[in-house]
């Protein structure tokens, strides 16, 4: 369990890394972190988002934590765990925020020294800007927190991730496999981008902002997007993207059917539905 002598590293000070180091810091605990950007680091001493912080990976900054939060893309997660986890505290803890599991949870269970734990996690939580300069904790009030734990995982680990989130403000905290994360994550996240991807590219849209209502900025407001990340994501997550991109565009062909048609039967019968299941996430 995460006790106030637990000593806490974020590994990648962006805006979640930094957004969790604040709010770790407001509740008590020592947080360190390291990141690439001497600047982040500055900041975030400066404001007091952290007690400690480095650029530079050594074994005798490392080996003093005992949980270690991964904020980093994917690959650099697991470049960084082939690279450093020697430097790694014996029985310390690691989670992460990544946004895909399948493809990232497996393999660093299986490389991982065996006095070593690694408990998924995704908190989702975020904004169309970046770097410790936008840290805000209060993105976790009333959002959901989701862990992924795999059969390699002690439930005292389970419970301390969930205990991490309840810390971090969450409001609701899940558990689900690495497999059902994924299948989920790929059609209320990845496919929404998508879709807010396409719309940005349909036309030249300059000229529309002096035209466009609330509805076109609400549906593409996640259009502002870290295409290093996010294309990483959707490739990581490819098999399980292209079945929701099928589902979705399923769907729209039976509305561009109906309004090619004149069906208006079916319109209302859509336009019904989807008015009834939005209204579950306004509860």
């Amino acid at each position: 369990m995460l006790t106030k002598d637990k000593k806490i590293l974020i590994v990648g000070l962006g805006l979640i890394g930094g957004s969790y180091a604040q709010m770790l810091t407001k509740a008590g605990f020592e947080v360190g972190a390291v990141t690439r950007s001497r600047k982040s680091i500055d900041y975030a001493l400066e404001k007091g988002i952290i007690s400690s912080g480095t650029v530079d990976v050594t074994r005798d900054y490392i080996s003093q934590f005992d949980l270690l939060v991964f904020a980093l893309y994917p690959h650099i997660f697991i470049e960084w765990l082939e690279k450093y986890q020697d430097y790694i505290k014996q029985g310390a803890l690691i989670t992460d925020v990544t946004g895909v599991k399948v493809g990232v949870v497996y393999k660093v269970q299986q490389m991982l020294r065996d006095d070593l734990e690694f408990i998924a996690a995704h908190p989702m939580a975020g904004r169309e800007v970046c770097g410790v300069e936008n840290a805000d904790g209060s993105i976790f009030k009333g959002a959901n927190y989701i862990v992924t734990p795999t059969a390699s995982n002690t439930q005292d680990a389970i419970a301390t991730c969930r205990q991490l989130g309840g810390i971090l403000g969450f409001a609701r905290i899940s558990e689900v496999s690495p497999e059902e994360h994924d299948e989920m994550i790929g059609f209320l996240s990845q496919l929404t981008h998508c879709i807010a991807v396409a719309l940005m590219n349909c036309k030249e849209s300059s000229h529309l902002v002096d035209f466009t209502g609330d509805s076109f900025r609400d549906l593409t407001r996640i259009a502002r997007i870290n295409e290093e990340m996010w294309s990483e994501l959707f490739l990581l997550n490819r098999d399980e993207l292209l079945s929701q991109m099928d589902l979705f565009a399923g769907e729209f062909d039976k509305i561009r059917n109906a309004v090619r048609d004149g069906d208006t039967e079916t319109l209302r019968r859509m336009m019904q539905i989807s008015t009834l299941r939005r209204s579950y996430f306004d509860k």
